[in-house]
């Protein structure tokens, strides 16, 4: 009888306990601080979101795609000209034919650019650089990436010159060309001695969706002083040491990735939620969120001026670690403090087990404590993964809860529930209460050395857990009854917050496909209840009926994810088609990320299989026939080959037709590889290049239809190459695809277009 009547006290309190969880998720995703739009009537000296958004509208005009050397690419150029004219801020094109390696990837993109350079303000010594890209991707307006941020510096120029003062630093606007080609305006800039002297800290404004916070996302190294300063000069806070460790890893770059390999201090600022419509037809004005360009423009600002009072020598120390709490409240300490404060949170963590006082734990109970924690962060690795593919099986999607990710969202915090409740069965609260947290301190100094970036999300619930700890068991009754009890739920708060928080981040990145970002931080974050999940003594029986109820409710929530459509015209599916030439024939291709939708799939007969056509691709396409060849195949010619005791020095003409954007040569295996020439662009290739199966040369804009290609290899080898044309246009036989393409559906990053693919061949010497 007695476990009757704890059940009903029990059940509440456990639901109270997942209440609680949900409570932080909200509180990240709804209620971190964010700064409204200010409307057009704010005070001339501040940055007016409803302001910068009339400026879009004119930069914008049509709003059509305006990739690099496009004729609506010359047109957004002279509308930013105008603007800035009309502020009174000199400004020059700054034009000429560049080249970026990225060699982590065995690219070199080339194209002929025109950055824009204005004068804001007058001032001594180095400049303060506001830098934004005005090109987009082929595919989409490039409303929020990037013109969002053009119109953000425009805006932050005209408040500036509206305050009446000395400028101590002058200030630069740098609007670049060609960063979607491949970081191209940024590399031209840096190219010429005179504007890369005139450097002296960088403020980049990005986006990677519509709407969201405005990021601090990226810093230059040694960026203490830079971590102080916005600190200091901001009041809506949107940052982690986190996200730069992370964004060292990923595939990407931004304009800013080749001042801060140049050495110069720098900030990187962007906002990243709904990235369904990022780089496709849907990056429009009427979807981006006011609030988002209205705390890009505040970061901007306020930075400036804090910059304006500051010594540029002293821009450059130590790294700090950093996080803000829901935007209200930012933390930070030098690196070099992460392990100390976390070996002595550790301690202190000990201390306070060592003097509670209770009853005697037995090994057997101890070691079970011990494994909670890591059961339950590898139990939610597994439900999601089984889950997620639950949901794929139903929808037959790869990401099926790419437009709607509620419900699955829902699954995966019912069956991790399910996993936390028993926690309470296997040892008394106290005991799993240490366990935990001696698993939050000892991982915290693991990151510490490891990955310091990744600490203040352990460090700073285990210096909060550990001082209430050690208060709780200075009390009588230790950890035990309502003063202990009160402690232990307190101690979860920082850890509920950071960690749910992180896992609420971790869905913006690429939605719920990467399902561990999501559901490891929430288990991390859970651990932290564990003991109030003893505290609430449910029986055996109750909790698991109680469980197996929660653990239905998943799997019952992972079917209807599947059921659900995976697209949306909000949310849509990435689809570009493209026609395709090569080896005399002619196919239709469709990007293989998602089955090919029904109406395409009855306009042209697709194979099942994908194939991988261009080097260049984002993915494999489904190829389908498209009757005969009608196009002349892009070419190379061998001008001239000199040949030595050490190597070979090859001279080709690569030549596409009037219509082509794009022109590209992929050398296959080309050993030996030593130096690249581009139209007269040298660059010396990097040892690794010598030995890769793939090198990719890629010439981005419309001048580049006839360039000069020269090679300097080792060897005598035999050279082959993969020479492409691509344009962003389709033939007139392309009309039944696309009328058949469903409105849930769109194009995205260079969108359709016609690929015409030939071979070349240089025999060996």
């Amino acid at each position: 009888m007695s476990g009757d009547r704890h059940f009903l006290p029990g059940l509440v309190a456990a639901l109270l306990l997942f209440a609680l969880a949900a409570m932080f998720w909200f509180a990240e995703v709804d209620w971190a601080s964010r700064p409204a739009a200010k409307p057009i009537t704010a005070p001339l000296k501040e940055f007016s979101a409803e302001r910068a958004e009339s400026v879009l509208s004119r930069i914008l005009g049509a709003g059509r795609p305006h990739p690099v050397s496009t004729p609506e690419n010359a047109a957004i150029r002279a509308r930013i000209l105008k603007e800035l004219s009309g502020l009174a801020v000199p400004a020059r094109v700054h034009s000429g034919f560049t080249c970026n390696a990225e060699q982590r990837f065995g690219l070199l993109s080339c194209a002929t650019v025109s950055d824009i350079v204005g004068e804001i303000a007058p001032g001594n010594g180095k400049a303060i650089v506001l830098m934004a890209h005005y090109d987009s991707v082929p595919a989409g307006p490039g409303a929020a990436d990037d013109e969002s941020s053009v119109a953000t510096i425009i805006e932050a120029a005209r408040a500036l010159k509206t305050v009446p003062v000395q400028f101590h630093h002058p200030i630069l606007a740098l609007f670049t060309d060609g960063e979607e080609a491949g970081m191209l305006g940024a590399a031209l800039f840096l190219h010429d001695p005179a504007l890369r002297a005139r450097v002296g800290v960088v403020i980049n404004a990005e986006a990677r969706g519509n709407r969201g916070r405005s990021l601090l996302f990226q810093t230059s190294a040694g960026n203490g002083p830079l971590i102080d300063l916005y600190a200091r000069n901001i009041s809506t806070y949107a940052a982690s040491s986190l996200y730069q460790e992370i964004y060292r890893f990923l595939p990407n770059d931004t304009d800013l990735t080749l001042f801060i390999r140049e050495g110069i201090p720098s900030f990187n600022f962007a906002f990243t939620e709904d990235v369904a419509q990022y780089h496709t037809v849907r990056d429009t004005r009427a979807n981006l969120d006011p609030q988002s360009l209205q705390q890009q423009g505040d970061n901007v600002l306020k930075l400036v001026h804090g910059l304006e009072q500051t010594d540029f020598a002293h821009l450059t120390g130590f790294d700090e670690i950093y996080v803000d709490l829901l935007g209200r409240l930012f933390l930070h300490v030098p690196v070099q403090w992460a392990l100390p404060l976390s070996v002595a949170a550790f301690l202190m963590l000990l201390a306070a087990a060592w003097l509670r006082r209770g009853e005697i734990v037995s090994i057997g109970a101890r070691a079970a404590a011990f494994a909670v924690l890591p059961a339950l962060v590898l139990g939610a690795a597994l439900v999601g993964w089984l889950l997620h593919t639950l949901a794929q099986y139903v929808s037959c999607m790869p990401d099926p809860s790419y437009a709607n990710p509620t419900v699955l969202r829902l699954a995966f915090a019912f069956a991790i529930g399910a996993l936390a409740l028993p926690s309470g069965r296997f040892a008394p609260a106290p005991a799993i209460a240490v366990a935990c947290w001696l698993w939050m301190g000892g991982l915290g100094i693991l990151v510490a050395i490891l990955l310091p970036g990744f600490a203040p999300y352990f460090l700073i619930p285990s210096v909060v857990a550990a001082v209430l700890l050690l208060i709780a068991a200075a009390l009588a009754g230790s950890w035990n009854g309502i003063a202990g009890h009160t402690a232990l739920l307190l101690s979860a708060a920082p850890a509920l917050l950071l960690w749910i928080g992180l896992g609420a981040a971790g869905e913006t990145v690429m939605g719920l496909k990467l399902h561990p970002l999501v559901t490891v931080p929430f288990a991390l974050g859970l651990s932290t209840l564990l003991p109030m999940f003893a505290v609430c003594r449910l029986s055996r029986p109750a909790g698991n009926v109680l469980a197996g109820v929660m653990a239905i409710t998943a799997v019952a929530l992972a079917v209807l994810a599947g059921k659900q459509p995976a697209y949306s015209p909000g949310a849509p599916q990435r689809l570009n088609i493209t026609y395709v030439e090569q080896d005399g024939r002619a196919e239709w291709g469709v990007d293989a990320l998602a089955p090919v939708p029904k109406p395409l799939q009855k306009a042209a007969r697709f194979d099942e299989t994908p194939n991988r056509v261009s080097p260049l691709a984002w993915s494999s396409l489904y190829l389908g026939p498209a009757g005969v060849s009608r196009d002349t195949p892009p070419a190379a010619h061998l001008l001239a080959d000199k040949r030595s005791h050490d190597g070979r020095h090859m001279v080709l003409s690569v030549h596409g037709s009037t219509q082509a954007r794009q022109m590209f040569v992929v050398l296959e295996h080309p050993r030996g590889l030593r130096a690249i020439e581009v139209n007269d662009w040298h660059f010396a290739a990097p040892p690794d290049w010598a030995s890769r199966d793939r090198i990719v040369i890629a010439c981005m804009s419309r001048d580049c239809a006839s360039m000069k290609l020269a090679l300097t290899l080792s060897g005598h080898a035999p050279l082959e190459a993969i020479v492409g044309e691509q344009r962003f246009s389709l033939p007139p036989g392309a009309a039944p695809l696309l009328a058949a393409r469903p409105n849930t559906a769109v194009p995205s990053q260079n969108g359709d277009g016609t690929l015409l693919l030939a071979h070349f061949h240089a025999p060996s010497a």
